[in-house]
This record gives C-alpha cells, sequence and structure tokens, in this order.
C-alpha cells in the first residue's frame, strides 16, 4: 500500500509540473479547474480531460512537454490517442503577457493580496508569496499569485485557489513553484515584476540562520 500511495503522489506532482508549464497558455477558465480537481484527489479526471482539452484549445506542447504529458498521465487512464494528437509547438504562437508588480488602479486586488498574506505569513514549507499583475495586449488585468513552496505544492495550490475564489476571483490564477523545478518563462517574468506579499516560516528560518 505505501508503494502505490508513493506512486500516485509522484503522478500528482508530474500532474503539477505539466499545469504549471501550461500557464499563460491554457485558459485560465480551465486551468484553475484541473488544479482544482488534482487538489481534490481527482488526477483521473486531470488524465481523462486535459489531453482534450489541449487538443480542443489547440495548445501546442514541445519535445519535453509532450513526453511530460505521457508521463504524468499515461499512468492515471489517459487516451493514448489523445495524447498523441497534441499538436507540436510553434514559438511564433506563444501568448504574449506584460506584468507589473503595481496594482491597477481599476483592479480590486487588495483585499486578495491582505488575506493571503494573513493566510501564508509564518507557513511550514512556504518560502515566499508575491504578486504580479498580468497584462494583456487589449489592458485587461488579472492578478498571478506566486508561491515558492517545498511542502504540499499540489493542495496549497487547491487552497489559494478556493481563498480567492471566495474573494470573488472565478478564474484564480495561482502558481505554486517547487524550489527544485526551473520556473518556465512565463513564470521568470512574472517573478521579474512582483512584490512580496509574506514570507513563510521555511523562508523566515533561512533568514534567522
Amino acid at each position: 500500500m505505501g508503494g502505490a500511495d508513493v506512486a500516485v503522489r509522484e503522478t500528482d506532482l508530474l500532474c503539477h509540473e505539466l499545469l504549471l508549464r501550461l500557464a499563460g497558455r491554457l485558459p485560465d477558465r480551465h486551468l484553475w479547474r484541473f488544479r482544482d480537481w488534482l487538489a481534490g484527489d481527482a488526477a483521473d479526471v486531470v488524465a481523462r480531460m486535459l489531453p482534450g482539452t489541449l487538443v480542443r484549445e489547440r495548445i501546442a506542447l514541445d519535445d519535453a512537454e509532450h513526453q511530460l504529458l505521457a508521463n504524468a498521465l499515461a499512468p492515471l487512464g489517459a487516451d493514448p490517442a489523445m495524447v498523441n494528437a497534441v499538436l507540436p509547438i510553434d514559438p511564433a504562437e506563444a501568448p504574449h503577457y506584460t506584468f507589473s508588480g503595481e496594482r491597477p488602479a481599476d483592479s480590486v486586488g487588495d483585499s486578495a493580496v491582505l488575506v493571503l498574506g494573513a493566510t501564508l505569513r509564518g507557513r511550514p514549507g512556504v518560502r515566499e508569496v508575491r504578486s504580479s499583475w498580468r497584462r494583456t495586449d487589449d489592458g485587461a488585468a488579472k492578478l498571478v499569485v506566486l508561491v515558492t513552496a517545498s511542502a504540499d505544492v499540489v493542495g496549497l495550490t487547491g487552497e489559494i485557489q478556493r481563498v480567492l475564489r471566495a474573494l470573488g476571483e472565478p478564474e484564480p490564477c495561482v502558481e505554486v513553484l517547487p524550489p527544485d523545478l526551473e520556473p518556465a518563462a512565463y513564470h521568470h517574468a512574472a517573478l521579474a515584476e512582483s512584490v512580496l506579499v509574506c514570507t513563510g516560516a521555511e523562508e523566515l528560518a533561512g533568514r534567522r540562520s
């Protein structure tokens, strides 16, 4: 039983990494829901639904991402034909975003940032919580929460999403990054233009040592 539990957990982490790689590419309305299913112990639902969603939305993957898709979802029952139908990536089709650490004047994100700071400050396994505002070419702004955490990255993602939805954000953008994972270009750009919300216990312990 213990070995099976470990295998399932490793698969969940692969799914989490895959969803991180899809941030900024898979529409928010899909991405938050897949993360919610994963946090709710429904990785098998992710495996059944994600490949078809990628095909319908024409979300393309590079070779490494396609291998990650197969490694993460095949053990959970994904349809191999649908996995193989996902398009190869064309770099020219990557979405374009700009990020800013400054809250737009027309946003209502202050309450969310304050609540997250109160909820995650000093949290074990959390290093930093940061926020950034993502803008598309049409000028629309969206709060992106970036968390560096070494423990329960899947559950923490689900928890923060639920907090943001309770505060009125129907499609939350929550990026919980394990410290040993190289951030994607999307996350590098967001982190470069972000502000600190709070530090967790892991970060505070490091500063005291």
